[in-house]
């Protein structure tokens, strides 16, 4: 036993000498049997400062047609500057398509600083993928709350890896990887929501397994559902958006 591991350590350590004594010809054979030959991946445009040529563009600066109030009927936020802004009591908005695994970008901009308004009462909004997983928009610049529920969280559930916030008034952006879950055709959850977060280019949240729907009050489940609108939480607060684009994947 001891004379065939040591032959097949020989072996081991001639390999390399071994290639080399080969032709160029017969080292490319080699290397092209871990080569794979297709199909290549689809060309896809990336313009400085525009969304890619693939995405969905859910939001350019000019109307909300890609959007509607979660009551029914038009969307009631208004839009000025190339933004979008909470209309104040309004109540959320949503997409009016609806997506599973998507990757998301949104800007926005929280409120100036208002003496006498803190934690969860600064420029809270939310970003809900498929209208129940809430990535939390707030002013978290020099504003302490809660871990969970400051800017970058996934409210309630997952605190962020650091706090990348820009001061209030300054445009700010969010690069989301969503992994919707997989439910079996009987309603059981088969696989996780996970997702991924870069707030102004910084990961602040790493492939994170999401628990189930926010709540803000209890614990969250699942509840089987299919591809669902992205959302956009009126919280009381005159938080602003723009440049919001999606490629479902």
């Amino acid at each position: 036993m001891k004379l065939m591991t040591s032959i097949a350590a020989l072996l081991v350590l001639a390999a390399p000498a071994l290639a080399q004594d080969l032709t160029r010809e017969e080292r490319q054979a080699q290397s092209r049997v871990t080569e794979i030959a297709g199909p290549e991946p689809r060309l896809v445009q990336t313009p400085e400062g525009q969304p890619p040529s693939d995405a969905v563009v859910l939001f350019d600066g000019s109307n909300l047609d890609s959007w509607e109030s979660v009551n029914g009927g038009a969307a009631e936020w208004t839009v000025e500057d190339g933004a979008m802004h909470v209309a104040r009591g309004s109540g959320d908005i949503r997409t009016t398509d609806s997506f599973c695994d998507v990757q998301l970008h949104v800007e926005w901009r929280s409120p100036p600083n208002t003496e006498g308004h803190d934690s969860q009462d600064r420029g809270n909004s939310g970003i809900f993928l498929q209208s129940r997983y809430e990535v939390q928009v707030l002013d978290s610049h020099q504003n302490p709350t809660y871990a969970n529920g400051q800017a970058g969280s996934i409210y309630k559930q997952h605190l962020p890896l650091v706090n990348a916030s820009r001061a209030p008034e300054e445009w700010q952006s969010y690069d989301i990887i969503f992994q919707a879950p997989v439910f079996a055709e009987d309603g059981a959850l088969r696989r996780p929501a996970h997702i991924t977060v870069l707030h102004n280019g910084v990961v602040v949240q790493n492939h994170a397994q999401i628990q189930g729907a926010t709540e803000w009050i209890g614990y969250p489940s699942y509840e089987a559902h299919d591809c669902a609108p992205i959302q956009l939480q009126d919280h009381d607060a005159d938080v602003a958006f723009r440049n919001i684009w999606v490629r479902p994947m």
